[in-house]
Parts: structure tokens; sequence; C-alpha cells
């Protein structure tokens, strides 16, 4: 689901919530050495997310914000700014030449670049807590 987060608005806080999560305390973004990725660029996005693109040749930034049960990625168009709301069960990650995420039918593909290359043990974090949460749901390997 992605939102028009440009302007406050009580209902999405409640969507949010009830998809993801409520953020992490301060006390679990310290012992978790920060919940947010640094800025990065976006290199291309799927054709039903082109609408949030700025048409002129100017760079599409992008960011990750980890939450209890899945992430939010923050898009900026000009003076607007989107969020896709992405739980872990549906969250696909692939490292093509930067780093790619899928889910919902969409998605964004991040350059591989200098602000990337720091955003790594972000990326780390954001895999172990996908793996945490979908170990919650795994089956008992039979015998």
């Amino acid at each position: 689901m992605i939102l028009n987060t440009t302007h406050h608005n009580p209902d999405h806080k409640q969507i949010i919530a009830d998809l993801v999560g409520q953020p992490f305390s301060l006390v679990q973004k310290l012992k978790m050495k920060g919940i947010g990725s640094k800025r990065m660029i976006i290199d291309e996005v799927s054709p039903n997310m082109q609408s949030l693109m700025n048409t002129v040749s100017d760079i599409n930034y992008g960011s990750i914000e980890l939450r209890p049960k899945g992430i939010l990625v923050r898009i900026t168009k000009g003076l607007k700014s989107f969020t896709w709301i992405i739980p872990y069960y549906q969250l696909v990650i692939y490292k093509t030449n930067g780093s790619s995420l899928h889910a919902q039918g969409r998605f964004v593909h991040f350059r591989n670049n200098k602000t990337f290359k720091e955003n790594k043990k972000f990326f780390d974090r954001l895999l172990d807590e996908k793996v945490k949460y979908d170990m919650q749901y795994a089956m008992p390997s039979q015998l």
C-alpha cells in the first residue's frame, strides 16, 4: 500500500501501525543501533510506481525505516513524500548491482554507489529482522 504522507494524517498513522506495527521505542532503537537507512538513489521502479518518480531528469531519493512487522520505504517527489508500506511476509530482496525491494507487484531498485555502500550494515539488520519475523511462523521440521 502506498500513502501520500506529505501532510500529517492520523488515519495514516493507524493504517501503518496495523500493517507493520508501532515504531520501535527509543531503547530498542539504541539497541539496534538505528532503524533507518541513509538516503539512497532510486535507479528504477516498476511501471505501476512510475507516477511517484520525478518526470524531469532530477535524481529520485528514497530511504527505508524498520518496523517490528515490516518496513516503510519513503520516496520523495519534489515537495511531496510517499510511503510504501511492506509487511515482512510480502518482502523479497534481490541484490543485483545495488539492491531491489519487491512486494505487492511493485519494486524499487536502489543504485549501487557510495550511499548504498554506507547502508550495508542497515541492509544486514533488515535481513536479520526479516529472518527473525519469518522464524516465528516457520513450520517445524518433520523427522
